[in-house]
């Protein structure tokens, strides 16, 4: 099994390297239908990093279940269209799809129409995800630039620079605030 965990990871930092990170689309994720969608005029210019505080996944499986019971959450008991995040990534270095490029998110009030909100899947208070987790997200918001939804002068912040939170986590926090790109 941890030989099998190693050839995935390997796999995951080659793609990153030629490009994209693999995205788990809506349908193998298994997502609800959203109530309606906003789109997002892209290209915009921020990223807002987040963490959701919950379970962490290290399996594609498990990843997909926390990202159906945070959509379930957020269209049932916080009443919105839809999951919040536009991409969310697992630590089983995998992005999963949200609302995706173009469909304004529900992340961050007062930044969705200017911003692209990336939520790890779990705490991160007291450890931030490994690097080749952290390069996932790198590779997902170059691959965001190169096809247009980013702005190519993007400014990064975590969610608790636009908002009163202690998202995403003290640990991921310190990581992201080393990124060039980072501006509190």
């Amino acid at each position: 099994m941890l030989l099998l965990m190693r050839v995935v990871r390997l796999l995951a930092l080659c793609a990153v390297a030629l490009g994209c990170p693999t995205i788990v689309s809506r349908s193998q994720w298994e997502a609800r239908v959203p109530r309606n969608r906003d789109p997002l005029g892209t290209p915009v210019p921020y990223v807002i990093i987040h963490h959701t505080a919950g379970n962490h996944c290290t399996s594609q499986v498990s990843c997909s279940r926390e990202v159906r019971g945070i959509q379930s959450y957020h269209m049932d008991k916080n009443g919105w269209s839809d999951i919040g995040y536009n991409f969310l990534i697992g630590e089983d270095d995998r992005v999963y799809e949200g609302r995706g490029w173009s469909t304004m998110g529900a992340h961050a009030k007062n930044w969705n129409n200017k911003s692209l909100g990336i939520s790890f899947l779990g705490s991160f208070s007291k450890t931030a995800p490994d690097n080749t987790t952290l390069t996932v997200a790198k590779s997902l918001i170059q691959c965001a630039v190169s096809r247009g939804f980013l702005s190519e002068s993007y400014t990064l912040k975590g969610h608790r620079d636009v908002t009163s939170t202690q998202c995403p986590g003290d640990a991921l926090y310190e990581a992201i605030s080393q990124w060039p790109e980072f501006e509190a």
